[in-house]
C-alpha cells in the first residue's frame, strides 16, 4: 500500500519523508489556503518546492469546471514536474478532461467520488488515480469501506489499471481498514500516519528494557 500525505505544509511532508514511508502528496485548494499560498504564482512554486521534497505523484488541483479550462490548467500544472498529476473533479467535463490527459500521457487523478458508478466511468475515461472520500461518506452516516470495497471488486473484474487512492482518511483504523481491503493508496494527515507507530505495549516494554539495562550498567 502506498502512503500519502494529503496536505501543503513543507514541514509535515519533509517529516513524512524523513520516516521513509512517504509515497507522495495530495493536495486542495482549501490546503493551499489554510497555509496562506495564494496567488497563482506561489501556488505553481509551492507545487514545485513539495516535488523537490518527495520523488512521487503530487496531486495538483485544476480550479477550472468546463474542459477547455481543465485543460488549460492542467497542462500548466503538468509541465512544473514531471511528478505532478492533474487532480479532476468527478463531472462529465472532468472525463472528457481526463480522457483527452490520458491520450496526451499526463497521470490524472479524479477526486470527489463518492459512488462506485463514479469510479467505474472514471477508470474507462483513463484515470490513474480515482479518490473515494472515505471520510466525507462516513460523516453522512454511509459506509465510506463498504465503497473502497465494492470499486475493488469492479476494478479487479475488469483488469482496470486505474488505482484506488482513498482519500478523506481521517484514523489509523481508516488505514488499517483500507489496506485489508486492498486500497492501492491512501492519503491522510501526519496524525493518521503517526498513529500506527504507537502502541501502549510498545512504550511499556521499551521502558523495562532500558530499566533492566540501566541496573544491570551501575
Amino acid at each position: 500500500m502506498k502512503f500519502f500525505i494529503d496536505t501543503a505544509n513543507l514541514n509535515e511532508i519533509k517529516e513524512a519523508h524523513d520516516m521513509g514511508i512517504l509515497d507522495g502528496v495530495t493536495t486542495n485548494p482549501s490546503l493551499m489556503a489554510k497555509e496562506g499560498i495564494t496567488g497563482q504564482d506561489n501556488i505553481l512554486q509551492h507545487y514545485i518546492n513539495i516535488c523537490n521534497i518527495v520523488d512521487g505523484p503530487v496531486s495538483a488541483e485544476v480550479i477550472a469546471t468546463d474542459f477547455e479550462g481543465m485543460v488549460k490548467e492542467g497542462e500548466v500544472l503538468a509541465a512544473l514536474h514531471k511528478n505532478i498529476v492533474v487532480k479532476i473533479p468527478m463531472i462529465a467535463e472532468g472525463l472528457k478532461a481526463i480522457k483527452y490527459f490520458s491520450q496526451k500521457g499526463i497521470k490524472t487523478n479524479c477526486t470527489l467520488i463518492f459512488s462506485a458508478g463514479q469510479a467505474l466511468v472514471a477508470a474507462k475515461a483513463g484515470a490513474t488515480f480515482i479518490s473515494p472520500f472515505l471520510g466525507r461518506l462516513d460523516d453522512v452516516s454511509t459506509d465510506g469501506l463498504q465503497l473502497i470495497e465494492q470499486i475493488r471488486i469492479i476494478y479487479d473484474n475488469y483488469a482496470f489499471d486505474t488505482e484506488i487512492l482513498a482519500a478523506s482518511v481521517r484514523h489509523p483504523m481508516h488505514i488499517i481498514n483500507c489496506a485489508s481491503i486492498g486500497a492501492d493508496v491512501m492519503t491522510g494527515p501526519l496524525s493518521a500516519i503517526k498513529a500506527l507507530v504507537k502502541h501502549p505495549l510498545t512504550d511499556i516494554g521499551l521502558q523495562q528494557f532500558l530499566a533492566d539495562h540501566a541496573k544491570g550498567n551501575k
